[in-house]
């Protein structure tokens, strides 16, 4: 704890607290404690209880995902209390955790955004690369109805799902477009030169030319 407080950098932390992430610790160099410590479960554990955003993260990196029971990731996903630690937890934990699944699927129509958004994001996962047993239309049903009122976090992963669609299933991708266009959702998100937007048209466009190409 005394390391992370010493890489604390006000720039950084103002930065981050823009995006709801209250730290300030540039994430190279967390991902260098993280090399050096390697993988330590016990310490992991330790890290995450103190409740700080960068021992969070830094617990993300050195902990065993396989370790932990279902139950514990379902209480560590409500607790995580910003984007970045809840991002991590999904794409770096829970995606490589023998109770992907299970908690995707209970996560899903979760009451709480926040949780719903990471039931979201792991089956936008599962779009791309393990889509059997997946009802696609009916999840397109659900984005048409619900992703323009839906709130930032849980509407992002919507989207993602939306693009995921229609990047990797052709024969949806007309309807993707369609619902894209017509929600406009994230039309106007600011995007850095060089980088795809992440309105559904534009983004399943580029993905599906650069295939192509």
């Amino acid at each position: 704890m005394a390391e992370l407080a010493g890489l604390e950098d006000p720039r950084v932390r103002e930065v981050n607290e823009r995006h709801g992430d209250d730290h300030g610790v540039n994430l190279g160099k967390l991902r260098a404690i993280a090399k050096r410590l390697k993988t330590q479960q016990e310490l992991a554990y330790r890290l995450w209880e103190t409740g700080d955003t960068a021992a969070r993260l830094l617990a993300i990196l050195i902990c065993r995902p396989k370790a932990f029971e279902r139950d514990e990731l379902d209480v560590m996903l409500r607790v995580a209390r910003t984007p970045k630690v809840h991002d991590w937890l999904v794409s770096y934990v829970v995606k490589k955790s023998r109770h992907c699944e299970e908690l995707r699927l209970a996560w899903f129509a979760d009451p709480d955004p926040v949780v719903a958004s990471a039931g979201w994001s792991l089956t936008a996962e599962r779009v791309t690369k393990q889509p059997e047993d997946l009802d696609l239309p009916r999840l397109l049903d659900v984005i048409e109805a619900e992703m323009k009122d839906a709130p930032d976090r849980l509407q992002w992963a919507m989207n993602q799902c939306l693009a995921h669609i229609g990047i990797e299933h052709a024969e949806h991708r007309a309807r993707a477009l369609a619902i894209g266009e017509r929600l406009e959702v994230l039309k106007d998100y600011p995007t850095s030169p060089g980088c795809t937007s992440p309105f559904a048209p534009i983004w399943i466009t580029e993905m599906v030319r650069r295939r192509h190409a």
